[in-house]
């Protein structure tokens, strides 16, 4: 008897040889076919006769092969060409240069094509989808239904896919358990697995497929969130962490002497955070806001808790100069505060690194800011309560580890300045507490975009050159989209570089450039001479380094936008504004832009909410596109899809952290499908994304 964990080898018609075909599809077991869902369907419920088929209708006709034919052309194609019939009539089926198809045809098979009906010296289908079939097939699986599409491998065809996908429905469905608790199911009004599995491979109509479709892309969110909820139970089990007092003198004297007031965003962000670390739970949390939305002041304000309490504080940051302006920021808003700030880079002189560690393993540092060097063996805190991480996207899950395991459940902060669409929070930070700062100070200016054709290069650089002189900079930037093009854009904007010293027009302007082969101390160099205005125009092939924060530059021009996504734009756009003077960002759209990648920039153009941006972006280029090649931990499911089942997303979330909730160890009999079925799943706890 076949179970759902037999080898498929052991189906009918499959056999040792067929079974490593099926392989190739990560297809091994009875159950893995079960869960090979169709790609796409065709619409072969309604069959037409020939002689009722009318030009540029999509259709789908049954008949037997008349005759067929390989008619070479002028240009030296061979078509092939099969006419077939039906009680009503013959039509002409075409298939360009595909003279092989001769040898697949015969004379008197019955035969179901599908496409898009064509008018030449009569009618016509061209380059239609076909189905040779055999007698027993006509009723079951090729033709009168809907009609599985599936994702193939060589030598293996949907004919062959198809039929054994019904075969093992047939015979082995009964035995497949189900996955969900029934609870759940009856709440949500859910279809059981087995009419699920049934309905996704051959649904009896629409409506059906549908149902079977949010089934099990419910089923994947469902479980893929409860190892999040009990992930984060696990992390925040009380009596584990350092419960704070969250009114001392360091933090009450910095929020009162703060040059400007708090907005409500940053106000409702810092009070979520004195929740957290007045309680014995863990703080997990996640700080997301735009560019410029003032997280820093926040991260500030709860490192000042912790050093009230007479704790540490650990701040890490990616880049040595986004680590420095940290550094700056902290030295400037906390002075006059007993709180020592030190920095620590792999950069540090030996013996200024020496006194630094020194001073934290003391416990005289109370926050300690740096990059990767904070991981150091050497670096040692004796009483660590906090650990805040700036875009840490950009760190390992074993470098956050190394940090945590510094202190004895110290609370973790962790900041980023992308915009992430909700359905994509849920997912990546789903075991994390999440607050929002979706508002911007007073007074920020919106930066004016435009999106402006090549050929007004010319009236750019006149614009560009007023601005200096008016004592403005501005940076210009190209994208480094993939590893294989650094030489390539490297030579392209040392070429700008270049081409701009010796343009009439900018006679004058101080250029100057950085790219990601130059040294960290040659980087630094550029940078702090920009910061100083002693370069007017910085030219760069790289993104995070030009980060800092230098309020005078009010100018953005972005080199072949178009390989940019529109989050990674707005971020780019995000580099100026920061002063009080009017700030611009160019988009110099290539010639041969397409109408879809005018479109984005359009969308960029018209709206500054980094959020609304974010949500477009992921419609447009999908999860793995908008995180970038750097994201780690995002699960591959194979029916949800975050961009359309944000909803549904929400719905698997409550449902998974309520049953937890209610029942902590799924000891409950009621649970019992959800314990099993968590357990065959443990190897996707190894995927999740870590804070």
């Amino acid at each position: 008897m076949l179970k759902p964990s037999s080898p498929i080898q052991y189906l009918k018609g499959v056999g040792p040889a067929k079974a490593e075909l099926f392989a190739k599809l990560g297809i091994s077991t009875v159950m893995d076919l079960l869960r090979h869902y169709p790609r796409a369907y065709i619409d072969r419920t309604t069959i037409g006769t020939i002689a009722s088929l009318a030009p540029a209708q999509n259709c789908t006709v049954m008949g037997t092969v008349v005759g067929f034919q390989v008619r070479p052309t002028r240009d030296g194609r061979k078509d092939f060409i099969m006419v077939l019939s039906d009680d009503t009539g013959t039509i002409e089926c075409i298939w360009f240069n595909q003279p092989f198809l001769q040898r697949v045809f015969k004379v008197g098979q019955p035969v179901v094509v599908s496409g898009e009906v064509g008018y030449y010296k009569g009618k016509q289908l061209k380059n239609p989808v076909y189905e040779i079939l055999a007698k027993e097939d006509q009723e079951l699986i090729h033709t009168g239904r809907i009609v599985p599409s599936y994702r193939l491998t060589a030598e293996l065809s949907q004919k062959v896919l198809r039929r054994t996908a019904k075969r093992t429905l047939d015979t082995c469905l009964p035995l497949i358990r189900e996955s969900l608790p029934q609870h759940v199911i009856n709440r949500r009004k859910l279809l059981s697995l087995q009419d699920a599995l049934r309905q996704i491979h051959f649904p009896d109509d629409w409506k059906n497929q549908q149902r079977a479709r949010e089934r099990l892309a419910f089923e994947e969110f469902f479980y893929f969130q409860l190892l999040l909820a009990r992930r984060k139970r696990r992390a925040q089990e009380p009596s584990r962490a350092l419960a704070f007092s969250t009114n001392g003198v360091a933090f009450t004297s910095f929020t009162r002497s703060l040059p400007f007031e708090l907005t409500s965003a940053q106000k409702k962000a810092l009070e979520d955070i004195r929740t957290d670390l007045s309680s014995r739970r863990v703080m997990n949390r996640l700080l997301e806001g735009d560019v410029g939305c003032g997280k820093t002041v926040v991260a500030l304000a709860a490192s000042l808790i912790v050093a009230d309490n007479g704790c540490q504080v650990a701040f890490m940051a990616p880049t040595e100069i986004l680590a420095e302006q940290h550094f700056d920021t902290a030295s400037r808003l906390l002075k006059g505060l007993e709180v020592n700030v030190a920095a620590l880079y792999g950069k540090t002189p030996s013996k200024k690194k020496e006194r630094i560690l020194k001073e934290t393993a003391s416990g005289d540092t109370h926050i300690l800011i740096g990059t990767h060097a904070l991981i150091q063996d050497q670096v040692q805190f004796p009483r660590l309560g906090l650990i805040i991480v700036d875009e840490q996207h950009r760190f390992g899950v074993l470098q956050r580890a190394t940090l945590i395991g510094k202190g004895i459940f110290p609370h973790v902060l962790v900041m980023t300045a992308t915009p992430i669409p909700r359905t994509l929070a849920m997912t990546l930070y789903g075991d994390l507490d999440v607050s929002i700062i979706d508002e911007m100070p007073p007074g920020r200016r919106k930066i004016i975009t435009k999106a402006v054709a090549e050929g007004e290069r010319v009236k750019i650089y006149e614009f560009l050159a007023k601005k200096v002189r008016e004592g403005r900079q501005a940076y210009v930037v190209y994208p480094l989209v993939e590893e294989s093009e650094k030489v390539e854009q490297l030579m392209a904007a040392t070429e700008m570089a270049q081409k701009l010293s010796r343009h009439p027009i900018l006679r004058g302007v101080r250029i100057g450039l950085m790219h990601g082969k130059m040294r960290s101390d040659e980087k630094e160099e550029a940078m702090k001479r920009f910061k100083a205005g002693e370069i007017d125009v910085l030219v760069s092939t790289t993104v995070i380094e030009v980060g800092i924060d230098v309020s005078n530059a009010s100018i953005m021009i972005v080199e072949n936008p178009d390989r940019y996504g529109l989050s990674q734009l707005h971020q780019l756009r995000g580099r100026v504004g920061r002063g009080c003077h009017e700030s611009y960002c160019i988009l110099i759209k290539d010639r041969d832009m397409g109408e879809d990648a005018s479109r984005r920039l359009g969308i960029l153009a018209n709206c500054d909410d980094g959020f609304k941006i974010a949500e477009a972006d992921l419609a447009i280029r999908g999860p793995g596109e908008f995180l970038g090649t750097r994201q780690h931990g995002l699960p591959e499911f194979q029916i949800a899809d975050l961009v359309r089942d944000g909803a549904l997303l929400s719905l698997a979330r409550r449902e998974a952290f309520l049953l937890l909730e209610n029942d902590p160890e799924l000891i409950h009999p009621d649970n019992g499908a959800a314990r099993r079925t968590l357990n065959e799943l443990r190897d996707l706890s190894s995927a999740l994304p870590s804070a």
